[in-house]
């Protein structure tokens, strides 16, 4: 695996040293669950990038909604244009496994909803 390679015009400024910094930290400790904020355009995705380039391991980043995701891809493929990025799109709109609850011997078919829009693409 190569190295990831950060490109970007700039270093990171006001509170994002910090806020790296302990969040490096935080994984070199083990902490699972950390929280990166900020307003939007205060720089998370560049931190965030700072972060995996520090860490140099393959990086997996969920993001809540489509739109958000595509912006992520965009944005982290300008970070590190020498590495693989990539980024997946489920058609559901809505799924649920099949389930047993063997407590009341109760079967929950599985139920989905494909989002029509994505699965003609």
């Amino acid at each position: 695996m190569s190295a990831f390679r950060l490109t970007a015009e700039y270093k990171p400024t006001g509170d994002q040293p910090q806020a790296i910094a302990q969040l490096i930290d935080g994984l070199k400790k083990g902490e699972r669950e950390q929280t990166l904020l900020g307003v939007t355009g205060s720089g998370k995705t560049y931190s965030m990038a700072n972060i995996i380039a520090n860490r140099n391991v393959p990086t997996l980043v969920l993001a809540h909604n489509k739109t958000l995701a595509a912006q992520l891809f965009s944005e982290f493929k300008e970070f590190f244009p020498d590495n693989e990025v990539h980024y997946f799109v489920s058609y559901f709109d809505y799924y649920q496994p099949e389930a047993y609850i063997a407590s009341s011997d109760t079967y929950i078919e599985k139920d989905s909803k494909i989002n029509e829009e994505i699965d003609r693409l």
